[in-house]
């Protein structure tokens, strides 16, 4: 007995597949799973519709039809990459120097943090700028949007608006007005008319984000889009999000602290770690062009725990105040807490003091924290640490002038860093007299004139030892 087998032609209509994929990180498996194998998550695995299509008709092309073809490195003509200068400093910085054409862009940030202010003082001075700039939300009415503009006091001739969450109207809105930035609020609102997921749900933000990418590589479109974060501050969607876009910008800040900062983590038009400064008032935010006397401006005269370092972000130096307290813990187990730094620093710091400085931390409960709301993640600040945790644990006074910048080593040494100049040079101008340095830093200044005195240390003894003298 012969079995005749089901042949496929290929003018039969195309079926639907089902999928299941991880709504945390976008793995994709034929059955349901309770934990996720790629990234450990619980009860994410959501069903999705996959079309059977063809595999040379699902080659994507561009809007107009147009299909890539190889070209030769040499046939590629030079251009001077031309930016667009929004005027904002703060912001331009954080970008690298401007808003780059054709460059799509991810701002994520805490729910009410401020996104969508700052997108729309940005997009209506880039339009009183000459710039068609048209913004999308999908969260906001008109009137909504209007009545914001009119608190802010803005006002903008060639700036448009559209209401809308279903990406073929407003890919239609993008031809007919033809803008040169255009700003989505918020990519989790958004659902392609192709894809029969939920709206939110990972296939809907990884095909909304793959159209919208086309658009602003295929006509030279700066195109902003705006992401929800999870309870853990990462951007919600799938990682996929992240990597396919040209620059990633997280806006922090506390609700009940009126600074904010604007940090780039991916950026592949300027420096990744940039951070750009501003202040929430009445009128919306407010550029705040040195960050570094914000970040002091409150500190006390005589205070223990308390020392300033000399940190790099991006490209800017950045002089913030670290602050510690070492208190006699009452439980058995000392706690340990940190706000702005690294916990694991923060435990190999305590480690270290204690092996090579004397001092019994095992009982104490240690707290730390960085001012302004400023996180700091460098190497360089460590110097700055150990001598706060000295600070405190004596009850002994910093001299309010200096300022630390050095890596501390498991043995006890101080390591060189990046930048040594750029770091003296913004400690002199703010007044600070003395700066302790790594002593290998030594060879690297040439012919500075300063008035700030320069102290190279060996080891985290040696530090200890000049700072608080017997």
């Amino acid at each position: 007995m012969v079995l005749a087998l089901p042949i496929e032609r290929s003018g039969d209509v195309a079926k639907n597949k089902i999928m299941y994929e991880c709504l945390a990180c976008g793995y994709e498996s034929p059955k349901w799973l309770g934990k996720c194998p790629n990234c450990g998550s619980w009860n994410q695995m959501e069903e999705q519709l996959v079309p059977m299509t063809n595999t040379l008709t699902s080659i994507p092309k561009s809007l107009d039809g147009r299909v890539g073809k190889a070209t030769q490195l040499d046939q590629i003509p030079s251009q001077v990459e031309e930016r667009i200068d929004t005027h904002m400093e703060e912001f331009d910085r954080v970008l690298g120097g401007g808003i780059v054409p054709g460059g799509l862009v991810l701002i994520g940030g805490d729910p009410g943090i401020g996104k969508s202010t700052l997108l729309l003082q940005v997009s209506i001075r880039l339009a009183n700028l000459g710039q068609r700039v048209l913004y999308v939300s999908g969260e906001e009415s008109l009137t909504q949007i209007k009545l914001r503009a009119e608190r802010l006091e803005l006002n903008g001739k060639d700036f448009y608006l559209l209401s809308d969450t279903d990406l073929g109207n407003i890919v239609n809105e993008i031809k007919e007005v033809n803008p040169a930035i255009v700003v989505i609020d918020s990519i989790q609102t958004m659902s392609s008319p192709e894809n029969q997921g939920l709206v939110g749900s990972v296939s809907q933000l990884r095909a909304a984000t793959n159209i919208l990418m086309r658009i602003a590589k295929d006509h030279e479109i700066a195109i902003f889009i705006v992401g929800h974060v999870t309870k853990e501050g990462n951007i919600a969607g799938p990682r996929m999000l992240e990597h396919m876009v040209d620059a990633v910008l997280y806006f922090e800040g506390e609700k009940h602290n009126r600074f904010r900062i604007l940090r780039a983590v991916k950026n592949r038009y300027g420096s990744t770690n940039e951070i750009g400064v501003f202040e929430m008032i009445d009128t919306g935010l407010s550029e705040v062009t040195n960050p570094s006397e914000l970040f002091l401006e409150e500190r006390v005269a005589g205070a223990t725990g308390s020392t300033v370092v000399a940190a790099m972000e991006g490209t800017r130096t950045v002089l913030a105040e670290i602050q510690s307290l070492m208190t006699p813990t009452v439980f058995g187990n000392a706690k340990r807490t940190a706000s702005g730094i690294e916990y694991q620093r923060i435990s190999l710091l305590l480690a270290v003091m204690e092996k090579h400085c004397g001092l019994l931390v095992q009982n104490q409960d240690a707290f730390f924290k960085t001012t302004g709301g400023v996180r700091l993640d460098e190497p360089a600040i460590d110097l700055a640490i150990a001598v706060s945790i000295a600070s405190s644990y004596w009850n002994r006074e910093v001299k309010v002038d200096d300022v630390f910048i050095g890596e501390i080593g498991l043995t006890g040494e101080i390591r060189r860093v990046t930048q040594i100049e750029e770091r003296i040079k913004e400690a002199s101008k703010l007044g600070f007299k003395r700066i302790f340095i790594p002593y290998n830093n030594r060879s690297n200044l040439k012919n500075l004139n300063l008035s700030i005195e320069i102290i190279p240390v060996k080891t985290i003894k040696q530090a200890i030892s000049l700072v608080f003298p017997k």
